[in-house]
């Protein structure tokens, strides 16, 4: 220090302070903070005899550096007073700058003691080595730095120190847009909000893990200046939880049929375990497959994510079950086909246009997943990966097959269903038998299901002739649309051809509906009926006269041989059956002229949601006065595209003879 400048200015400052100078660098002043933070050392003496410390070799070097160079220098050093205490070790940093005193060139030596820094330091850092998380800071200048090494191990490439694009190459292609998206809104915010996201990463054997990223700001002077992060491998956490996920999902599955469950099938596994899945079922419902039998595969529900075209319709979707399919049903073990992106398909898998989508939209795998329930194959699920989607290694595709295998209960809840209405429809066409042959006149009768597998209807229609030959026709429904309600229509209609026939033609038609709706509300056979009982006698000059009851059904149709059609109400109709079982019923009559057509029908054919039964009966009755002069068959089918099929629906049409004609009946 200049000459004059009294050293005892450092005398009352925190800072420990040692003055030293001369070539063996003898200590001329310390003040009692140094002597308090190191103890007094003896004024007067070199250095090597003033710090005799086994450690404080470093110390002198330093010292030897700064006279040499001129230069400040700084050192950190440790001391543990009691050996072997390292509880007690003690951290300083010194700062050894040139000074010029009355005694020559010398070296000022400030100390400060850094022990609480260096050891919050240490245990910070022995925490972050302690996790298996990488940590890592991204700088605002966005250099980063990884502090807790991983990277490399998990990708296989070294750590990457710019943040820019080229991080994305190791990023899954779905996910790099939101990660770059997540980036540019935090890097541009003005608060100090965490961020967090999920990604996935492609790893070192080329399969992608997900990683969760936890992002903390660290705001100087109401800027961010730097972002420390941290990246914990979450694959087996994220695997369980969409696991759950999609089994909840497809548990969830109901449908009226295989083909509406399965469609809800695949928008579950679509778009998170694939690009596009497609189901198809097997011609045969029995298990094992015929040796030598003529197998198809029909597909009947697809799905595809975002971005790719829809696929093929599934009108005339089928594939020949070959030998190499049947082997992958039989071994009912997924089977992945690998393929350059646009290459040719493996062949005889999926229908032709099919494949010709799959070339059409880049796909480079196709992972077939044989679809079974209580040991028999239904058939498969298809899926690919295409474009830049990476092929599905063991775990997705294990992942994939373990969703689809929890579809099995609501798929048996849809075939047992299908079971039941099978059997409903069965014992619903046992009833409706194939109407009487009736000289000169011509008779048809049609039934058709409604298009929900769910709904079994209790429509029906009969037609009988009495031994006088007065034909007898009924059409009738009973509410309700399950097992009970056409087991109830079997009874019904059973019933009232037993009460018809044994009262003959002089019981009335009111007669009739009154013993019926008796007998049924006696036994508590249904508890709401409509129906429409009918007597056809024939009468001279080709003319036959209709006399029949209406218990709250719609009224018949009569389609003249000319002129405008006209529903016959009679003077009014009577309440359904099982309503009021002691009310007298009506009987009305009317006379068909030759060519005359009747129509009894139930309301399925004219019902539509958003429409009146007025509006649908215009309808019948305009399309009907159209084709008057179809034979019976014909006209009904014609009649029948006038119902949407959402509910059942029966009809029966009687057509008088035209003088010089021909009459067949037929049932449509």
């Amino acid at each position: 220090m200049p000459p004059g400048l009294d050293p005892r200015l450092f005398d009352d400052t925190v800072a420990a302070v040692a003055l030293l100078a001369g070539p063996e660098h003898r200590l001329l002043y310390t003040n009692a903070a140094f002597a308090r933070m190191l103890g007094a050392r003896p004024l007067g003496l070199p250095a090597r005899k003033a710090f005799p410390e086994a450690d404080a070799e470093e110390f002198l070097t330093v010292l030897d550096d700064v006279r040499a160079t001129g230069r400040a220098r700084q050192l950190t050093d440790s001391r543990e007073p009691d050996p072997g205490a390292t509880e007690q070790a003690r951290y300083f940093v010194y700062s050894c700058s040139p000074v010029t005193t009355a005694q020559g060139p010398g070296v000022l030596v400030v100390t400060m003691d850094t022990t609480a820094e260096t050891c919050t330091l240490q245990r910070y850092e022995a925490l972050v080595s302690a996790v298996t998380q990488m940590v890592w800071v991204m700088h605002r200048d966005g250099t980063m730095d990884e502090l807790v090494p991983g990277w490399e191990e998990l990708t296989g490439v070294p750590w990457h120190p710019i943040a820019d694009e080229s991080w994305l190459a190791h990023v899954h292609p779905r996910d790099g847009a939101r990660v770059t998206q997540v980036w540019k809104d935090a890097t541009t915010q003005v608060t100090s909000d965490i961020v967090e996201y999920t990604f996935r990463v492609r790893t070192a054997d080329g399969s992608y893990r997900h990683l969760y990223t936890r992002a903390v700001p660290v705001v100087r002077d109401g800027q961010v200046e730097e972002w420390v992060a941290a990246n914990l491998d979450v694959e087996d956490t994220w695997r369980a939880w969409l696991r759950e996920r999609l089994i909840t999902q497809v548990a969830a599955v109901t449908g009226p049929g295989l083909n509406d469950a399965f469609a809800e099938v695949v928008k579950v596994v679509v778009p998170e375990l694939t690009d596009a899945c497609l189901i198809l079922l097997l011609s045969h419902d029995t298990w094992p497959l015929p040796e030598h039998a003529r197998v198809t595969a029909r597909r009947v529900a697809s799905a595809t994510r975002p971005g790719l075209p829809a696929p093929p319709a599934l009108r005339n979707q089928s594939v020949l079950v070959a030998p190499a399919l049947r082997e992958i049903l039989d071994k009912r073990i997924p089977r992945t086909f690998r393929f350059p992106a646009g290459g040719p398909v493996p062949p005889h898998l999926l229908p032709a246009v099919t494949e010709r989508w799959l070339a059409a939209t880049g796909a480079t795998s196709l992972t077939l997943v044989p679809l079974a329930v209580d040991d028999v194959v239904l058939g498969y699920a298809a899926t690919s990966t295409n474009g830049d989607t990476p092929m599905p290694g063991p775990a997705d595709i294990e992942l994939l097959r373990d969703v689809l295998h929890h579809a099995q209960q609501p798929i048996r809840k849809v075939l047992d269903l299908q079971h039941a209405r099978r059997t409903a429809l069965g014992l619903q066409r046992a009833h409706l038998t194939r109407p009487p042959d009736v000289p000169g006149a011509e008779l048809a009768a049609s039934y058709q299901p409604a298009s929900s597998a769910d709904e079994i209807g209790g429509d029906w229609y009969d037609a009988f002739l009495l031994p006088d030959q007065t034909l007898v026709l009924d059409v009738g429904d009973v509410a309700g649309h399950d097992l009970t309600a056409a087991t109830a229509m079997g009874q019904m209609r059973s019933m009232l051809r037993a009460l018809a026939y044994r009262g003959g033609p002089k019981a009335a038609p009111a007669m009739v509906l009154s013993r019926l709706d008796e007998v049924a509300d006696g036994l508590g056979i249904t508890p709401f009926t409509t129906a429409v009982h009918a007597h056809l006698t024939r009468q001279p000059a080709g003319t036959w006269l209709l006399a029949w009851s209406n218990a709250g059904h719609p009224p018949p149709l009569l389609i003249p041989h000319d002129g405008d059609p006209r529903y016959l109400t009679g003077t009014g109709e009577d309440p359904p059956l099982c309503v009021a079982p002691r009310l007298l019923r009506s009987t009305h009559t009317w006379t068909l002229q030759p060519g005359d057509t009747l129509l009894l029908y139930t309301d399925g054919l004219i019902e539509t949601p958003g429409a009146s039964l007025s509006d649908g009966q215009r309808e019948l009755a305009r399309t009907a006065a159209h084709h008057r002069h179809e034979p019976l068959p014909e006209l009904l089918c014609l009649l029948q595209d006038l119902s949407d099929d959402r509910d059942d629906a029966a009809m029966i049409a009687f057509r008088t003879g035209v003088p010089g004609g021909t009459a067949d009946p037929d049932e449509v």
